[in-house]
């Protein structure tokens, strides 16, 4: 009993003296945890228990579908072939969705952006690009479609009983948390995040706010994808960024809402053809600093990006050719990309959701951040 109440005495002292500098900080221990995600408390039922990266299909013919994704804590979108955007949800917190979809295909980038979360990687189909790294042994892959079509040859880990079709064609596989779930008990992964694994973001303190005050005027958000002609506007009465893509609000038809965010980062990368058809959108850049933006409370800020420990003395692992190029994959690819502002001091994000827009760098003219929120989305097409 005595030992209680030095306890209690000590945490009490602790608050007490955070709330006379200014700020109270939520402790982690027990039941609650930091999530990595968020930046947010979360039950360390949920917070420390390894996440699930899901491909989401983002065509026009696929919003209608869209469901699930408000559930997603982090979300990224990288442009494929024909100019269209494929959408990946990182999901931790999702025990109550009760359909994500629509399910697709992977690309290789996906992957690398993926295994940064410690993620497990889930798809329904994927390009022969993508085989050589979907077969690693380090790559928790959950493939709905593990055999090689058109005449390829190849396998992959079967997680076909992740996925169940609601309708025919390529907006109509789902899955939730149970069907995941059950997938990944059989397989034996771990479920708990990597030991030594600390986290992708470096987050605002409880009552901190990221502000950005030397940042431009970031009312309206064109990433420039002109297939979609993706669009955020901020919400200065909640602080937020609302997406829109197609000429309307981007809205998860699991509960009606549009999908908001309270961070944007934007990832300048090399991009090449791998052949007539399909991308590689270099999410490494051979350890080296790229550029971007960060965009937060209405307001944006250069940054770089760059590769976390990331060594060319790290032996390769595989090889992934293509009839117009060809790339190594070590481990080291796979490590948590860090973002730095102009001063080279890692950025904190504000605690809540974050959008990763992978822009081209062959498409960079064609970003646009402004106050101006009567913008044309449709601006870009002439960029």
């Amino acid at each position: 009993m005595l030992k209680k109440r030095i306890a209690a005495a000590a945490a009490a002292a602790v608050l007490a003296l955070s709330v006379l500098t200014g700020t109270a900080y939520a402790e982690e221990g027990g039941e609650m945890c930091r999530s990595y995600l968020t930046g947010k408390m979360v039950p360390t039922s949920i917070g420390r228990k390894r996440p699930v990266a899901l491909m989401i299909e983002n065509d026009a013919d696929a919003v209608k579908w869209q469901r699930g994704l408000g559930c997603a804590s982090v979300m990224y979108e990288a442009m494929v072939e024909g100019g269209i955007t494929r959408l990946m949800g990182i999901f931790e917190d999702y025990q109550d969705c009760e359909m994500i979809m629509p399910i697709r295909s992977s690309r290789p980038y996906y992957v690398f952006y993926a295994r940064e979360f410690n993620a497990y990687y889930g798809h329904f189909g994927q390009v022969v690009y993508a085989v050589p790294v979907l077969q690693m042994n380090t790559t928790c892959d959950i493939a709905g479609l593990p055999f090689g079509e058109s005449g390829q040859e190849y396998q992959l880990r079967d997680g076909s009983s992740a996925y169940i079709r609601d309708h025919e064609g390529v907006t109509g596989i789902y899955t939730n948390y149970a069907l995941l779930q059950q997938m990944i008990q059989n397989t034996g992964w771990n479920t708990d995040y990597s030991s030594g694994y600390t986290g992708h973001y470096q987050f605002a303190e409880d009552g901190e706010t990221v502000n950005l005050e030397n940042g431009q005027p970031a009312l309206v958000v064109l990433p420039g994808f002109i297939n979609n002609h993706a669009r955020f506007d901020y919400n200065e009465s909640d602080q937020m960024y609302y997406r829109s893509e197609f000429g309307a609000p981007q809205v998860d038809h699991l509960d009606g809402q549009q999908l908001k965010f309270k961070n944007i980062i934007i990832q300048e990368c090399f991009s090449t053809m791998l052949d007539q058809s399909y991308l590689w959108t270099d999410p490494v850049n051979n350890g080296e600093a790229g550029t971007g933006w960060y965009i937060t409370n209405g307001k944006a800020e250069r940054i770089t990006w760059q590769k976390e420990n990331w060594s060319s003395s790290d032996p390769v692992e595989t090889t992934v050719s293509a009839p117009n190029y060809a790339f190594d994959v070590r481990e080291c690819d796979f490590n948590v990309t860090r973002y730095y502002d102009s001063n080279g001091n890692e950025i904190k994000l504000n605690q809540g959701k974050t959008f990763v827009e992978i822009v081209r760098n062959q498409d960079v003219s064609k970003v646009v951040i402004t106050d101006d929120r009567n913008v044309d989305s449709y601006i870009i097409d002439g960029m």
